[in-house]
């Protein structure tokens, strides 16, 4: 195998978070024989390592894609440039250069205070403004904080927190009749329902696409995020039984999120590389389901779930979803007080 060109531009690693605090982009010119042995294919191939070297004897080369390493098995006789195909390499240079755009783009803000029954409404609902109304602690609400977050829009969209045991009667009245979060006021109209928000967000707003152009991935990428309620519903009504452990169902469920994470191979995420609404549309139930079943059900829902342990794992190094998180404790009171649970 041809050796990578060592010296060579340097990309300094999104927030530092790449290996050593830089990474090595690599120009490698490489040849094969064509099976009937009568021509020869040449191949130019960029790649990118954290450390810059591209290693042999089945290590692995590892692409440094800012909150994400992906590694893709080599051996000796592996010729460079089947290291990556045609449409893993744009894959993954376009997921690098997204990665910088999102990195960029996203602000730790002050987050607004929590709006009760005593709260003034906003000087004036419908006045062009964009508002996101949203609870800290609800997961649906969640999803929709995530992808406003990840999409860079918090000067364009912003959030009103609302307490859902004391709500302001303003906000059924004047905002959302179905008194409920997440709801988004744009161009003067309210809009509803998590799922289809986290749509509508990536659809009409700026900033970093949600779902992938192949169409293969966006069929799966349907399909998951129509299975979401099953999901929920399969580890929640496991959640409220008595006694430990969890049913069949719910084992089942958390079975079907491991096979749907070994679905592409080219990243942790369900979408391989690519970050996506499916991963929005199951983070926040993940997070209270992997601490309510480890305190109410003694269940470790990553026990036998490499994939799942990853994909948590590497979810914990975005920003746009760790700057939604709230205390594990409060999450858990929250829901025991809710729901009479001991």
């Amino acid at each position: 195998m041809d050796s990578p060109v060592r010296s060579c531009s340097v990309i300094k690693a999104v927030e530092g978070r790449v290996g050593s605090g830089c990474g090595y982009l690599h120009f490698v010119k490489s040849k094969e024989k064509n099976p009937d042995k009568t021509s020869v294919r040449v191949f130019n191939t960029l790649l990118v390592t954290h450390d810059g070297f591209l290693t042999e004897g089945g290590s692995g080369c590892h692409i440094a894609i800012r909150q994400l390493t992906v590694t893709v098995p080599l051996t000796p006789t592996t010729p460079t440039a089947e290291l990556f195909s045609k449409k893993r390499f744009y894959t993954f240079i376009r997921t690098f250069l997204m990665a910088a755009v999102v990195s960029a783009s996203f602000v730790k803000e002050e987050l607004p205070p929590t709006l009760t029954s005593t709260s003034p409404p906003p000087a004036s609902i419908f006045d062009g403004a964009t508002r996101l109304y949203i609870a800290y602690i609800c997961p649906f609400a969640q999803r929709t904080w995530i992808t406003r977050n990840y999409k860079g829009l918090q000067d364009k969209i912003k959030l009103v927190a609302i307490d859902l045991v004391d709500r302001p009667a303003w906000y059924k009245e004047k905002v959302y009749p179905e008194n409920k979060v997440p709801a988004l006021v744009h161009n003067n109209e309210v809009k509803g329902e998590s799922l289809d928000l986290i749509k509508y967000i990536d659809s009409h707003f700026e900033g970093p696409s949600l779902l992938p152009d192949d169409p293969a991935k966006q069929a799966f990428a349907e399909e998951l995020l129509a299975y979401s309620d099953s999901f929920f519903k399969a580890i929640f009504s496991s959640i409220l039984s008595k006694g430990e452990g969890i049913s069949a169902d719910a084992v089942a469920a958390l079975d079907k999120l491991e096979e749907s994470l070994s679905k592409f191979e080219d990243g942790p995420f369900f979408l391989g590389c690519d970050f996506s609404l499916v991963d929005i549309a199951y983070a926040p139930f993940v997070e209270r389901f992997q601490i309510f079943l480890s305190d109410l059900k003694k269940y470790d829902i990553t026990n036998g779930r490499p994939k799942l342990t990853s994909w948590i794992e590497d979810l914990n190094k975005i920003e746009a979803y760790t700057a939604t998180k709230q205390d594990p404790q409060v999450l858990l009171a929250h829901t025991k007080k809710k729901f009479g649970l001991a």
